[in-house]
């Protein structure tokens, strides 16, 4: 009974985080299709800004994403979304939200540009990254070329029209 009760209250949770997305990201008349849990690290490198600062700039994602704890799929620069059935996605950021603390990634909604195979990811219109954990940078960089890594994790919601 315990053991449902955990399961129902998971549920309850998911669906009230569902409601309450900032208006930013949210995705109204679209139906989620699957959502991954990922871990990994958001990386920077440091580059010399327009005002002639060095300055960290996001490079890419690298993350893992898991179902129900099993890896799935994989995260990476573009952004790719590569699920394990050989489908994937390519997204463009159209909407950002604050993490819920300063070290937290923002929130996003990312439209779906581009698409391959066939597969649980083919019918994804939109991406929304929710649930962030680290993955942002504070400190100064000393040497352009050089990289940070900073590990992160999220929840993506993929989702399809209708």
């Amino acid at each position: 009974m315990a053991l449902i009760a955990f399961f129902l209250a998971g549920s309850l949770v998911s669906a009230t985080a569902q409601a309450t997305l900032p208006d930013a990201i949210a995705a109204p008349g679209e139906t989620a299709v699957l959502t991954l849990h990922a871990e990994g690290a958001q990386v920077y490198e440091c580059k010399t800004g327009p005002d002639g600062t060095l300055v960290w700039v996001f490079r890419e994602p690298i993350a893992t994403l898991f179902q129900d704890g099993k890896t799935v799929g994989r995260h990476y620069a573009g952004p790719n979304w590569e699920y394990s059935d050989g489908s994937a996605v390519v997204g463009q950021v159209t909407g950002t939200a604050p993490g819920q603390v300063a070290m937290d990634i923002p929130w996003l909604k990312l439209a779906v540009n581009a698409r391959r195979g066939n597969g649980v990811l083919s019918p994804v219109t939109t991406v929304q990254r929710i649930n962030t954990v680290g993955g942002r940078l504070t400190s100064a960089c000393y040497k352009a070329g050089t990289y940070e890594s900073v590990p992160y994790s999220a929840d993506y919601v993929f989702l399809r029209k209708g």
